[in-house]
């Protein structure tokens, strides 16, 4: 085979203009396909993490990735969500009148509702202890300076005066509310499951 009536003996030429006495510069064949391997050689394991991590996006649900990224605020709104829990198992006063917005509304499975003064009071009145409380399935939703919150929620009481136990499976919605640099309950409301 000739190039340009130059035999050809494995190297390339990189410029073709001999008839101009441009001086070309001359590649080893071999070395170039050779490099062009070294550098287009994909590792199976460099592909892994990253393929495994799009399998894995796109069977989760696109409202389901921003909890998994829990902004502050997320994480500001669970832990007192958590604070609240802690507070009802062990019927807190100080910690239940803080944790709520003075304009709370509490509303009960049984249909009650009550008022910030009146849920505080009969939320540590005595007449019943907590022995478990869950709060299962937690899910916190921020929009603005307002938190959207449900979750599963499993406890069991017992009664002071004659220790009658009672079991509660609830499903309940709760709004918290930005007031200043704290997060508050505004209202929850329970659904018997």
């Amino acid at each position: 085979m000739q190039h340009h009536g130059l035999p050809f003996t494995g190297l390339k030429r990189m410029l073709d203009k001999t008839e101009r006495d441009c001086k070309t510069a001359l590649i080893n064949k071999t070395a170039l396909i050779k490099n062009m391997e070294e550098t287009m050689n994909i590792d199976r394991r460099g592909l892994a993490l990253p393929a495994l991590a799009l399998g894995l996006l796109s069977v989760i649900p696109i409202g389901m990735i921003p909890a998994l990224a829990a902004s502050a605020e997320d994480e500001a709104v669970a832990a007192n969500v958590e604070a609240f829990r802690a507070a009802q198992f062990v019927a807190d006063a100080k910690a239940l009148d803080a944790l709520c917005a003075a304009e709370l509304s509490y509303s009960h499975s049984d249909g009650r509702v009550e008022d910030k003064a009146t849920f505080v009071a009969n939320a540590t009145n005595g007449k019943s202890k907590f022995l478990s409380l869950e709060y299962q399935d937690t899910k916190i939703r921020v929009v603005g300076p307002v938190a959207i919150v449900r979750f599963h929620w499993l406890g069991e009481q017992e009664a002071v005066p004659d220790g009658k136990k009672s079991s509660t499976n609830l499903h309940v919605l709760m709004n918290w509310q930005r007031q200043g640099a704290d997060w508050k309950l505004l209202s929850r409301a329970s659904t018997k499951l």
